[in-house]
């Protein structure tokens, strides 16, 4: 069998010509850079792929040196000879090096597990001759600051620039994708292991830490030191990803790896309900992580609500501020039923299944709920396996389906009684609320539509657009109409990021929404009142990019209260953490970051008083 891979791979130097992901590492190799065998699907001739993302060259696997005296290429900073020092004292290092063979392994196991690797191996020789797509090619999808970092222990009492409000006592946590080994093939930025970030508050003073979620997926990936299990949209195209799911299944076949137990990446949403903290992914359960009293991250375990749930649940569920109620989705792409809807109690407490009748799969990513209803998304993003017999992607946009909302009760015990409103060409990756007009017998869903609708998935040529848009289903008529909230002089994208949550499901004035310009970075936030269309714009600075920004609630006004932001700094390639005044968005207080935060999902706040009650 070959020897385990390196996951050292993010502790190098790149050349000048870049701009690098890996400063903060500060780690230096001899060995010079070279390139993954991909190529860009055009015809230049050139080494490199230069995109939005920033132009990445991979490096050889890294190999440690001593502390002596290292001549680099030239990297960006510093620009003269360094010394090669370890990582920060509270860097925990990515994992130990791995036996070749796991010793529970009998001969027969250890026989198959090296004919299989060479099977891989040819598998990889093969893919490396034909160009990959940008959606799946890794030099595109984790480069500059989307790459990965190291785990990162509990740092106190960090740098604060302003003075951070009192309100603000609790942590901020954020989920992001942070693939550990280096990918040999395709891989989508959504592939990558999860990684939850969290900033701690007490007394006006701040921690910082960032550990991997310990899903099952990443155990077996570590013990064995390398990646096993097959990745969903970067991986998973074509005769090739029809031959790595064989390889998968071969492997489990002799018992190799175990996907019996979860193969999710928990790398999306995260919810705090009913005393746990959620980390979840749509391919799998939940996956339970505490928070330690110092701000540090462990995970408890895969979490399947004391036995009550035995499926997948989507990553954003949508917690009721009245009641307390989780109500979810669970999608099944290769058998019926394709989608369920569920809820929990406010003390954890499962209803039964509602199966929701589907022609076919669909990507569910979002949905939304109101005072009475949920509200889901059937959209023209599906699901068709067969696509990858013919060499497609199993994602594909379906021109000849019309897209809908059905509206289901809260409280349904089946769908008999669910209405279904068409709202063609409507593709929302993201709901951010909706509400109930009686008056009109409406429903009115707020939404990003993205056009084109499967462009996350599939590389196309047109850019994407993403438009806020006010959604309004009529149960009267059965007829819905769609209208831009921004005019078309400010028109901007928008994606990711809330309402003030302590009145979901209920009417709202304003939304807080990245600027996802340029795309797919985040120049800043947006408040947009969802009214009359008014558009304010606070901008990170000068080079300076983010994330989702997460509205903390401060009183019974809708919006007051203050904006928390992971920002980097890609000039001095340095992190910090914004918190801004909602009312008139002026900065108060900046955090100082030890370690980089690549660019990620979606975060909650867990207030004080709720986190000494953690399960």
């Amino acid at each position: 069998m070959p020897s385990p891979a390196s996951n050292t791979w993010i502790n190098t130097t790149l050349p000048s010509s870049c701009s690098s992901p890996f400063k903060d590492l500060a780690s230096t190799s001899s060995s010079p850079t070279t390139l993954l065998p991909f190529k860009k699907r055009s015809s230049s001739n050139t080494n490199t792929i230069t995109c939005s993302l920033q132009t990445l060259h991979y490096p050889k696997q890294y190999q440690p040196t001593s502390t002596s005296t290292t001549t680099t290429p030239t990297p960006i900073k510093p620009t003269t000879t360094t010394t090669t020092t370890t990582p920060h004292r509270e860097t925990k290092p990515l994992s130990d090096t791995k036996q070749p063979f796991p010793q529970k392994w009998n001969f027969l196991q250890k026989a198959a597990a090296t004919a299989l690797d060479m099977v891989e191996t040819a598998l990889v020789s093969h893919e490396s001759k034909h160009p990959l797509p940008k959606t799946a090619d890794p030099r595109v999808q984790i480069a500059g600051n989307f790459a990965p970092v190291p785990e990162h222990a509990a740092d106190q009492a960090l740098p604060v620039v302003g003075k951070i409000p009192k309100c603000i006592d609790g942590v901020y946590v954020r989920n992001g994708a942070n693939p550990l080994y280096e990918p040999v093939a395709g891989h989508h930025f959504f592939d990558g292991d999860g990684m939850v970030h969290a900033v701690k508050f007490t007394n006006g003073a701040a921690s910082y830490a960032c550990r991997f979620t310990e899903t099952q997926r990443l155990a077996q990936e570590k013990s064995l030191g390398r990646p096993v299990f097959p990745k969903a949209i970067g991986e998973l195209h074509g005769h090739s990803g029809i031959a790595r799911l064989l390889l998968f299944y071969a492997r489990s076949l002799f018992q190799l790896v175990d996907g019996s137990h979860g193969m999710g990446v928990a790398n999306a949403g995260l919810v705090y309900f009913n005393n746990h903290l959620l980390a979840m992914s749509e391919d799998d359960l939940p996956y339970h992580v505490r928070i330690t009293s110092n701000g540090d991250l462990t995970t408890v375990g895969r979490y399947d609500f004391n036995g009550q749930l035995n499926s997948t649940m989507i990553a954003h569920p949508k917690l009721d501020p009245v009641n307390g109620d989780l109500h979810a989705l669970s999608y099944d792409v290769v058998q019926k039923p394709y989608l369920k809807y569920f809820r929990f109690s406010a003390d954890g407490v499962k209803s039964p299944d509602v199966e929701i009748p589907l022609k076919e799969p669909t990507m569910m990513h979002d949905f939304a709920i109101t005072e009475n209803f949920v509200v889901v998304p059937d959209q023209q993003v599906v699901f068709k396996l067969t696509e990858m017999i013919t060499g497609g992607s199993p994602v594909v946009y379906d021109k000849n389906k019309t897209s809908r909302f059905g509206i289901l009760d809260k409280n349904a015990k089946d769908a008999n009684a669910m209405r279904w409103i068409d709202a063609p060409e409507c593709f929302c990756f993201h709901l951010w609320n909706a509400w109930e007009e009686p008056e009109t017998d409406e429903i009115v869903v707020i939404g990003s539509c993205m056009t084109p609708a499967d462009s996350i998935f599939n590389e196309c040529d047109e850019s994407l657009k993403s438009v806020l848009s006010e959604i309004r289903l009529n149960l009267r008529t059965g007829k819905s109409t769609r209208r831009p909230i921004i005019s078309d002089a400010e028109q901007v994208n928008l994606e990711a990021g809330m309402v003030n949550r302590n009145k979901l499901g209920r009417k709202t004035q304003f939304a807080y929404l990245a600027l996802a310009e340029p795309w797919p970075k985040v120049s800043g936030f947006a408040k947009v009142d969802l009214f009359s269309g008014e558009v304010q714009k606070y901008m990170y600075g000068e080079e300076k990019f983010g994330g989702e920004p997460l509205f903390l609630p401060n009183g019974e006004e809708e919006g007051d209260g203050y904006i928390l932001a992971f920002v980097h700094d890609e000039k001095e390639w340095k992190s910090e953490l914004q918190i801004v005044n909602a009312q008139n968005l002026k900065l108060e207080a900046s955090i100082k970051l030890p370690s980089r935060v690549p660019y990620g999902f979606h975060g909650t706040f867990i207030h004080s008083k709720d986190l000494r009650k953690q399960a």
